[in-house]
């Protein structure tokens, strides 16, 4: 009995490490060349800010095509985790303003609360936002936050062996509650106005006066080395038995399972890995954007993030950071230039993608290279036999 045909490796390993070079080498010229183009005034602030909130998407992105791409589970709640990581974040800096608000100043708000507070009516700090006026805290709870209510969901839905739409529907659910809980005033976190007007970090001006600038400036390479850096993580568990067995997983679940992997542990790893790296993204969102709302976890952004990957390339590690920078700058441009169809505009490039272009924008190059091939003229290739001379007798 012949042994099953096997698949060369050598090629894909060079392939993947090709892509991570090429992706290491784009977020090194970035994390480089735009502070300095900002800082030598050839880029304005709003530009370099603009990038660092793409890049932040970036990240997002990068957390939906682990699950979809690699391991196919399609998530529609990365949003959520998206957002949760603002909050606990943006916590930290709602309190970095309480005495700069206008009930501070005019006296009513002698303990230097949030001034949506002061309005709501609270005279005292909750007890669990005090801790998070350490900076280290806040942090913290930005990976703990996010990858504990992953490991609960997670843990739930897929011991229950929950694959598929269902899943989907059910990640989809998660989020649209969390958004109505947000959005309720009771809440104390901002209602649907959410967190704004941050002025500090650590110190350091968020303002255009003074040392905005430069402080957007160390946000933005902060950005893009921690997207190098998730990046490098990715391409190191693609490598492993790890990674290989939840790509199996991808391609066949039930193959997995008979032959004796726990699909659901793998699993269970990747949906909270992802909650986190979705969670640093908004973390690092809500100081170069300026506000975090309930806005920003409902499905229909959850939805877009997963449109990004299917614009770039799902089970990539470039495909994604390019439609999420893709999408998000024909977004910038679409929604003043023809502000009322740009919904019109992502549906049409999703239609194009799902029926002309499956694997994304990096398979194009690809697509175009079999396209030529097709087109050349044939050629006769040489036998080396001649024809024999015709017989003249």
């Amino acid at each position: 009995m012949s042994s099953p045909p096997t698949v060369p490796l050598r090629p894909l390993v060079r392939s993947r490490h090709r892509e991570f070079l090429v992706v290491g080498s784009i977020l090194g010229l970035l994390a480089v060349g735009f502070p300095l183009s900002n800082a030598h005034g050839w880029m304005d602030d709003f530009t370099i800010t603009l990038w660092g909130k793409y890049l932040c998407y970036a990240l997002l992105a990068v957390s939906v095509d682990l699950l979809w791409g690699y391991t196919g589970l399609l998530s529609l709640g990365q949003a959520l985790f998206f957002s949760l990581g603002g909050y606990m974040f943006g916590m930290y800096l709602m309190l970095q303003i309480g005495m700069l608000g206008s009930y501070a100043k005019s006296g009513q708000n002698p303990n230097g609360l949030p001034d949506f507070m002061v309005f709501l009516g609270h005279t005292f700090l909750p007890a669990f936002w005090r801790p998070f006026q350490s900076f280290s805290f806040a942090v913290s709870m930005v990976f703990v936050l996010p990858g504990l209510l992953a490991l609960v969901f997670g843990f739930l839905a897929f011991r229950s062996r929950i694959k598929g739409v269902y899943f989907s529907i059910l990640t989809q659910a998660l989020t649209y509650g969390a958004a109505l809980m947000f959005f309720r005033n009771d809440f104390t976190m901002g209602g649907n106005n959410g967190f704004t007007d941050f002025k500090f970090i650590l110190g350091h001006s968020l303002v255009e006066k003074g040392s905005g600038p430069a402080t957007m400036r160390g946000l933005f390479v902060v950005t893009a080395v921690l997207l190098l850096l998730v990046c490098l993580g990715c391409h190191w568990l693609n490598g492993t038995k790890f990674g290989l067995v939840r790509q199996a997983i991808r391609d066949g679940e039930n193959r997995v399972l008979f032959s004796g992997y726990a699909t659901a542990n793998y699993k269970l790893f990747v949906f909270v890995a992802a909650a986190m790296i979705a969670a640093v993204g908004g973390a690092l969102f809500v100081p170069q954007a300026g506000i975090i709302n309930p806005d920003q976890m409902t499905p229909d952004k959850s939805i877009e993030a997963v449109i990004w990957v299917a614009v770039g390339g799902r089970g990539t590690l470039i495909g994604p950071i390019i439609g999420a920078i893709g999408v998000n700058a024909l977004k910038s441009w679409a929604t003043h230039a023809y502000p009322d169809s740009w919904l019109i505009i992502l549906g049409l490039i999703s239609l194009m993608v799902v029926m002309f272009l499956p694997g994304g924008v990096v398979s194009l190059p690809a697509r175009l290279a079999e396209l030529w091939r097709r087109r050349r003229p044939a050629t006769a290739p040489a036998t080396g036999v001649t024809k024999p001379a015709p017989d003249r007798a």
